[in-house]
């Protein structure tokens, strides 16, 4: 397998079109089918979230049609009354793929194809590609890629028994010879099933990425163990997709992150370093947004990335303030955070995009006195002082003051505090020392008094 980890291996290629019944993927611009399927009261916004994840995807969604049931069709999910009125829809609008708003299992997927005659995907499966098109690093493209033989080994234990057909043990397809299907890679000795051949070829791609991915979560795990020596706080952006949260983190860091008006379009985690007044220096991560009914998959395979938010000492939780559905999202954030266990991290929520609406910025604190919630603009910059100022202070738990005299043989040690921003007043004696009025971290304070003290 390739180390750039998006190029498909031979295996994850052929399962693919097996599994879309040789159907290619549709190129950008391809004509879609929005199927939404609900099985209670579904939000509109639910259904133009969807919509939009369509566009982010490259495609066009020409048609939408609703599917109501109580309980989902073994089949076909929807039913073959529904299912005949969307192959009716797909002929007129001429479409190319039909996006389904489920999860649908592999023969249901299967089912619906073979009616309507053209590539049908499930909702993760869409999210899936617009991560693939999103990851720029090698870490990215490697979870992602994890994520995808993931979903594809799932679906093949789930229902891909159309592919439970034994081969010789020789490789050599049914015909054998020339232009007999030729010989199978990857295939196993006799009586070894293509079925049993793909899972094993899969779970053999499955762990070498997971390997890959170790490392990657090992050396992160090295630079926080560095930082944490060190003093060093950390704090983690995180947010529903599209709320604005990688705009914030350039503003905050002054940082130059990739930043636009669609979903999912920072994919690749990013740490920079910030200094704030009377704490020094703080380490700031941006990671992927969250969704509602954000992938399993994708939730295991971001795992190494996701720890950085687990092991902050403070999240900053992006909400769009001008959505309508910020209370929904704010919950789907929720969840995720308690999912992967980041459920107790302290939090600040940041109420985002000020600018469009009839607010000012501003803090508010909770009942103990501490800041909670802050009102700012990424786009205009409003309210990114206050920020910095409610971040420092909810990290200040471990602030200590502190009076240190310097003789004036300690030149390092007085640059290093002055460079962390703890000295808050000095005052020089007649012998070229100095008594330093000092507040800082005191983790922070003591590795530098332990590094440069005489």
């Amino acid at each position: 397998m390739r180390s750039g980890g998006l190029q498909s291996s031979w295996a994850l290629t052929r399962l693919c079109k097996e599994h879309y019944l040789l159907f290619e993927r549709p190129a950008a611009g391809s004509r879609a089918l929005i199927l939404h399927v609900e099985t209670g009261e579904t939000p509109l916004s639910t259904r133009s979230e969807f919509t939009e994840l369509s566009q982010t995807a490259g495609l066009l969604p020409v048609v939408e049609a609703v599917a109501r049931r109580r309980t989902p069709d073994p089949r076909t999910f929807i039913g073959s009354g529904k299912l005949e009125d969307v192959k009716y829809l797909v002929d007129e609008a001429e479409c190319q793929i039909v996006l389904v708003d489920q999860d649908l299992s592999p023969a249901q997927e299967r089912n619906i194809e073979s009616t309507v005659g053209i590539a049908v995907r499930g909702r993760t499966g869409l999210i899936l590609d617009i991560f693939a098109q999103r990851a720029r690093t090698h870490e990215g493209k490697l979870q992602v890629e994890l994520a995808q033989l993931q979903h594809e080994s799932a679906r093949l234990v789930r229902g891909w028994t159309h592919l439970d057909r034994q081969r010789g043990g020789s490789g050599a397809g049914a015909g054998g010879g020339r232009g007999g299907g030729g010989a199978t890679a990857g295939l196993g000795g006799a009586g070894e099933t293509q079925l049993e051949a793909d899972q094993r070829i899969l779970g053999q791609q499955i762990k070498q990425v997971s390997r890959r991915l170790e490392k990657v979560r090992k050396g992160r795990e090295l630079n926080r163990r560095g930082r944490s020596k060190a003093g060093v706080p950390a704090v983690s952006l995180v947010g529903y997709t599209n709320a604005g949260k990688s705009t914030a983190f350039n503003r905050l860091c002054g940082a130059d992150v990739y930043a636009q008006d669609q979903l999912f379009a920072t994919l690749d985690p990013t740490l920079r370093r910030l200094e704030l007044a009377g704490m020094g220096e703080v380490v700031v991560s941006d990671t992927v947004g969250f969704i509602r009914k954000l992938p399993h998959t994708l939730i295991d395979a971001f795992r190494a990335t996701l720890e950085e938010v687990c092991e902050a000492d403070l999240l900053v939780h992006v909400v769009d303030a001008a959505s309508a559905d910020r209370a929904e999202q704010m919950l789907d954030v929720f969840e995720v955070l308690r999912e992967i266990g980041a459920a107790k991290v302290p939090c600040l929520t940041v109420y985002n995009k000020i600018d469009l609406l009839d607010e000012a910025p501003r803090i508010a604190r909770d009942a103990h006195g501490l800041p909670d919630r802050v009102w700012v603009s990424a786009v205009t910059g409003e309210g990114f002082d206050l920020l910095r100022e409610a971040i420092a202070e909810r990290l200040s738990g471990s602030m200590v003051e502190r009076v240190l005299n310097l003789g004036p043989h300690e030149g390092r040690l007085r640059a290093a505090l002055y460079e962390m921003g703890a000295v808050t007043d000095e005052r020089f004696a007649e012998n070229g020392g100095s008594e330093a009025h000092l507040r800082c971290d005191a983790a922070r304070l003591e590795h530098v008094l332990s590094r440069y003290s005489a």
